[in-house]
């Protein structure tokens, strides 16, 4: 069932990024307070990569307990193990390598040189089977419930390595998919599904600048999620989209309260 998208509008992408991680270290910590543990889905470009690099800034950081912290993404680009283009390895460079985590609870994709080779479908179906051995009786399915599934929006209304209209955005029963062809380089990548992604307990999409703002207008209006994925996108008990200004500047503003901006 999905929820009805809340949106949050900051003045510029400065904020976004900051008030985001503020946001999302609040979330771990009552995460944490209520189960013992919190498990995040990271997500990379631009606006990803931002809210990290603001969250190792945030002085609250250490109110995390970040061993205690699973941290999944929601793709990947099928590369080799270090590559500079791959979410992991911005995502180390931004934050990761700064924190006390516990290496076996940070579950990144599989690299093109890894176990699997190049074999980017075979790959996928290892991470699908990492996902579904740490999802307990309590999940009711074959993914964790995770606390945050965050994903940036794409010009082109794309999330994780879901692009309008390929066939990894039609997937309904797999989790995990690889992704050929892709229509920005690299062509090849891994990617959760809709499917896996609507188990989050939470989901973020963010968003800023101008040239996300057709984007944003595209997906909040009731667009198909074949048509545009960042439509089909949303979580099980809150659905959030997180956006500067520029990337609001097309949406109605009956859509966001005048506060938020």
């Amino acid at each position: 069932m999905s929820t009805a998208p809340q949106l949050v509008v900051h003045r510029d992408k400065e904020l976004m990024a900051q008030a985001a991680a503020a946001r999302l270290i609040t979330r771990i910590v009552d995460a944490q307070s209520a189960r013992g543990t919190a498990s995040v889905v990271l997500t990379g470009g631009r606006n990803g990569n931002g809210l990290l690099a603001a969250l190792a800034a945030a002085p609250a950081r250490d109110a995390v307990d970040w061993g205690r912290l699973d941290l999944w993404w929601g793709d990947e680009r099928f590369l080799p193990e270090g590559d500079p283009e791959r979410n992991v390895t911005q995502a180390r460079e931004a934050l990761l390598d700064s924190l006390p985590l516990d290496p076996s609870r940070l579950h990144a994709m599989p690299a093109s040189d890894g176990s699997w080779g190049q074999d980017a479908d075979t790959a996928a179906g290892a991470y699908a089977e990492e996902l579904a051995a740490a999802a307990g009786p309590e999940d009711h399915g074959p993914v964790p419930r995770f606390d945050v599934l965050m994903l940036g929006v794409g010009p082109d209304t794309h999330v994780a390595s879901l692009f309008p209209e390929l066939p990894a955005v039609r997937e309904t029963e797999r989790t995990v998919v690889a992704v050929h062809g892709a229509p920005k380089p690299p062509p090849t990548r891994i990617t959760l599904t809709l499917p896996a992604i609507r188990a989050a307990r939470e989901v973020w999409l963010l968003a800023a600048g101008e040239d996300k703002a057709r984007a944003a207008e595209i997906a909040l209006s009731g667009a198909g999620e074949v048509q545009a994925p960042a439509a089909g996108a949303y979580g099980r008990s809150r659905t959030l989209w997180l956006l500067d200004r520029a990337a609001a500047a097309k949406l109605p503003r009956s859509l966001y309260p005048p506060a938020s901006a």
